[in-house]
């Protein structure tokens, strides 16, 4: 098996190249882009540069928190000559599109996830980001949470030889009625709701695995709110190519907002790894606050994306990955819509 590659190991930096900062461009100016301005704004060697929404008002907002960003409703200015880099925060079914034309224009992007909402438009990021040779990061943030670097690093050094088995929990405090906006909600934009978020946990894991899901069977659920459009919780039972397993719980309705509960069980050839939220001592506070394990993920992926931009590190969600962590995702929502076990060759 090949080592699962993490942060941590890059070459110097030039200090030419932290020279002015890398310029950004965000697509987008709801909520995750608002996270990802901020991250930026505490990332040494990026700045923001502009704003792109088609809702000229949040545009101009959203530009406001960085001195000397301008904004505009015209996408095509997120990859002009005054950029460097373009984030793509916008609703998953418009990513194909606007990916593939900052690529073709010579920009290097930050896409947020999920990639796109089929494996055809997927393929068509990737061939776009090759033929450019420009450097493509998919905001896969699970990836930059502490534990899972931690636990990434443990299985690259051999700790437990092989992963053969994997159990991962995460569980949220969510207010369903009016907690999503109405795209989230409509499945032809986001993908649905196992696919949309799903995604995460399967990329996780397919990272983790440092192998490709085949086989997904997945079980939707309306707990805190049936009366959703959308289940709020759901499990995937996962087969990998050479033999492994897992099962993943994702659950949005926990009754009050801001409870996380999270755990990741990994068992290889030699040995085990472990982590459960609960065994932090803040996450059992009187008001809920987010466990240390998961915090500051963005900021990392942020870290990353400079380093990347900077010729030190390689983009940590390799091709093959994005590709198959997103097939795995959609068959799941195909699973779980038709109450079936699903080969994830039937989506590509």
């Amino acid at each position: 098996m090949n080592p699962v590659p993490v942060p941590g190991a890059q070459k110097a930096r030039d200090p030419g190249q932290q020279a002015g900062g890398h310029r950004v461009a965000v697509i987008g100016a709801g909520a995750i882009a608002r996270d990802h301005v901020t991250a930026i704004a505490g990332v040494p060697g990026l700045r923001l540069a502009h704003v792109v929404d088609r809702h000229p008002e949040r545009a101009a907002a959203l530009a406001a928190l960085a001195e000397g960003a301008t904004w505009s409703t015209d996408p095509a200015t997120a990859w002009s000559d005054t950029v460097d880099v373009t984030a793509v925060c916008t609703s998953p079914e418009s990513h194909a599109d606007l990916t593939v034309a900052a690529l073709r224009a010579g920009r290097a992007v930050l896409l947020e996830k999920p990639a796109a909402l089929s494996v055809p438009d997927t393929d068509r990021i990737l061939a776009a980001a090759k033929t450019a040779g420009r450097p493509l990061l998919v905001a896969q943030t699970a990836r930059f949470q502490p534990v899972h670097l931690e636990i990434a690093r443990s299985v690259a050094s051999g700790a437990i030889g092989t992963p053969r088995l994997a159990h991962l929990t995460w569980y949220t405090g969510h207010v369903w009625p009016g907690g999503w906006r109405g795209w989230q909600l409509d499945a032809s934009r986001s993908g649905g709701h196992v696919a949309h978020n799903g995604v995460h946990a399967l990329d996780l894991l397919t990272w983790l695995m440092d192998d490709e899901p085949v086989r997904v069977f997945a079980r939707p659920c309306r707990t805190w709110a049936p009366g959703m459009p959308t289940p709020d919780s759901f499990q995937i039972l996962v087969r990998f190519a050479r033999g492994a397993l897992a099962t993943v719980e994702l659950c949005y309705a926990l009754v009050e907002r801001g409870t996380f509960v999270r755990r990741l069980m990994l068992a290889g050839t030699t040995g085990t790894l472990h982590h459960s939220s609960e065994d932090e001592p803040r996450t059992r506070s009187a008001s809920p606050v987010a466990p240390a394990s998961i915090e500051g993920a963005m900021t990392a992926q942020t870290r990353h994306l400079r380093d990347v931009l900077d010729g030190v590190a390689a983009p940590l969600t390799a091709p093959h990955q994005v590709r198959a962590a997103l097939a795995a995702a959609l068959a799941a929502q195909l699973s779980a819509d038709e109450s079936r076990p699903v080969d994830v060759k039937e989506v590509c």
